[in-house]
């Protein structure tokens, strides 16, 4: 294992064990309460279940991993609805990144750790390219 895909496997560690998901948006009056649980497949690949009890929260399964030459992530979405899409990821000085860029569709994430057990994000959005907009705020806050 290099040394670049030491250290950014070592850092997903930080996302290891069971969350709280708090979801909020325009598509719902309320927050959105779920889970989340991260762990680790084999010890290669970081296994994230995220479900809710809301229809426009879909259950989803991420499969991260890490290049071995260079340390660079990559994110393997699926959901409940059908949706399969992959993200650049990656989490470095407190801050949880994804990104994947699509024709028509692009998307961010940006989570900010606060403390060892809270990461606050927000989704953004970019339907044409270059303009990009808020979409949804998610607040995690570990369980165990």
């Amino acid at each position: 294992m290099t040394d670049e895909r030491a250290e950014a496997v070592r850092r997903l560690d930080a996302l290891v064990g069971r969350w709280q998901v708090i979801v909020e948006g325009d598509f719902a009056p309320e927050p959105v309460l779920g889970t989340m649980t991260c762990e680790w497949q084999e010890g290669r690949f970081l296994v994230q279940r995220t479900e809710a009890e809301h229809a426009d929260m879909p259950a989803s399964i991420v499969m991260i991993g890490v290049d071995d030459t260079n340390g660079t992530g990559t994110a393997l979405y699926t959901d409940n609805r059908g949706v399969h899409r992959i993200y650049a990821t990656s989490l470095a000085d407190g801050v949880w990144r994804q990104s994947r860029e699509a024709p028509g569709f692009s998307q961010r994430f940006t989570g900010e750790f606060d403390g060892p057990d809270t990461i606050r994000g927000r989704w953004e959005t970019c339907t044409d390219g270059q303009t990009w907009a808020h979409d949804f705020n998610m607040t995690f806050v570990r369980q165990s």
